[in-house]
């Protein structure tokens, strides 16, 4: 099997010969920084996919003529970067990669499309109904007024990411089709819809039972939280989100300026 080949079942066997042949022990960088840069490589070239499991590390240093706390050094470099994951009973990993999403009023649908990934979606809800009290106050409508509540799995290159629940008023809600192929601000969009400023809070909490399946969790895993309210250029509520992302693989960027 070749250096650049992970086996079926997750593991790198030539990963010894791919990091013997980058390493300069004549360079003043430091040999564990090395090792780490050369693994970063690997992992951002496909050379290691998402779930490969290296090798013990002892058995690493031993092929490599090097210490373990060097190897260990390496390793646990990467580790604090979120690359390399280490399990009990499984060993050392590369975890699926996050996706970092500045605070901007995009869709998820959009921001995957332009990063690179395939987005994908389930529509779990899609239904009409007049508002009750609390949500037709949050919407800035009348109590009654028709609103279309929609549901949504989200998907990266076939991957479970999110779950998207939105409240938008009837007269400009997609259809359950439009959903399945495009994205919700997309659409709204393509139908005069015009986008402003929205408010938005970011949290965390423990995944439900129903959530951690839908999303391929573990149960009572760590969820990112995020309710936005979207305005028009009148001031109008556009939609109302509530939606919860898989803390292990997404994460939100923003940028601070000192004033």
């Amino acid at each position: 099997m070749s250096a650049t080949a992970a086996d079926p079942r997750g593991a790198v066997p030539d990963l010894a010969a791919l990091l013997a042949r980058g390493v300069d022990r004549s360079s003043p960088v430091p040999l564990y920084h090395q090792l780490a840069e050369l693994l970063r490589g690997a992992i951002a070239d496909g050379t290691l996919p998402p779930g490969s499991r290296l090798e013990n590390e002892v058995a690493l240093a031993e092929r490599l003529g090097l210490s373990r706390p060097t190897m260990r050094q390496a390793l646990q470099e990467l580790v604090d970067k979120g690359l390399l994951v280490r399990r009990r009973g499984v060993g050392t990993q590369v975890v699926h990669p996050h996706v970092n999403r500045s605070m901007a009023l995009t869709s998820l649908h959009d921001d995957l499309a332009r990063s690179g990934r395939t987005p994908g979606t389930r529509v779990l809800e899609h239904d009409e109904a007049p508002a009750p009290h609390d949500l037709a106050e949050a919407l800035g409508i009348a109590p009654g007024t028709p609103v279309v509540t929609v549901r949504r799995l989200r998907l990266a290159d076939d991957e479970p990411l999110a779950i998207l629940t939105n409240h938008i008023p009837a007269a400009t809600a997609p259809t359950r089709e439009q959903l399945e192929t495009e994205g919700l601000y997309e659409v709204m969009r393509a139908r005069g819809v015009q986008f402003r400023v929205a408010r938005q809070s970011v949290g965390a909490r423990l995944a439900t039972a129903a959530e951690a399946r839908l999303l391929d969790e573990r149960p009572r895993a760590a969820l990112v939280t995020m309710h936005r309210t979207a305005y028009d250029d009148a001031g109008a509520v556009i939609e109302l989100g509530d939606h919860v992302y898989r803390a292990s693989r997404y994460a939100f960027e923003t940028t601070l300026v000192d004033r």
